[in-house]
């Protein structure tokens, strides 16, 4: 969904087009954002029917399946913004797609990974930076601010460095 964000725009020269708006970069970053998010949250959306004929057939911890949602819709913000950010980063939609691939196995596996086979400190930031220990967490009903700093960061300095790229290119 995010490879063609700002890749293409750039490929075919409508990024002027968009930037010579009266608009300034980090709306044209947002829109894309809440753009690709709200398609998401729709998709995620008629997953709801099958939710609620489990809730009436039988028992169901709501409470976990809530915030699964809520963690579902966390790791699709943050892969929004990392995929926002290598579209941003490329003119080829299929390197930024490749780009973003590598950077979201680098965070959902590879940093869990690396933490399972370290110890320490080290051990503990590999540990923080993975995605999946977040998810999981969210995902058994733990609302921790931990969690939430972790995605919300994710997200801000995806969505920051998109805007920066889109200002060096603008200047």
């Amino acid at each position: 969904l995010t490879m063609l964000q700002v890749a293409e725009e750039n490929k075919t020269g409508t990024i002027e087009l968009l930037l010579t708006r009266p608009i300034n970069d980090w709306q044209v970053v947002i829109g894309k954002f809440f753009a690709t998010l709200l398609l998401i949250v729709i998709a995620l959306a008629f997953t709801l029917p099958y939710y609620i004929t489990v809730a009436n057939l039988g028992n169901i911890d709501h409470g976990a399946t809530i915030t699964g949602y809520l963690g579902l819709i966390l790791i699709s913000a943050s892969y929004i913004s990392i995929g926002i950010f290598t579209s941003s980063i490329s003119n080829n939609q299929i390197v930024g797609f490749l780009l973003a691939l590598a950077i979201g196995i680098l965070f959902h596996f590879l940093f869990s990974f690396l933490a399972s086979s370290t110890t320490g400190l080290v051990g503990d930031i590999l540990y923080y930076l993975s995605i999946s220990t977040h998810f999981e967490s969210i995902s058994r009903g733990v609302l921790d601010s931990k969690d939430l700093v972790f995605f919300f960061s994710l997200i801000f300095l995806g969505l920051i460095s998109t805007e920066a790229v889109l200002q060096k290119n603008r200047n």
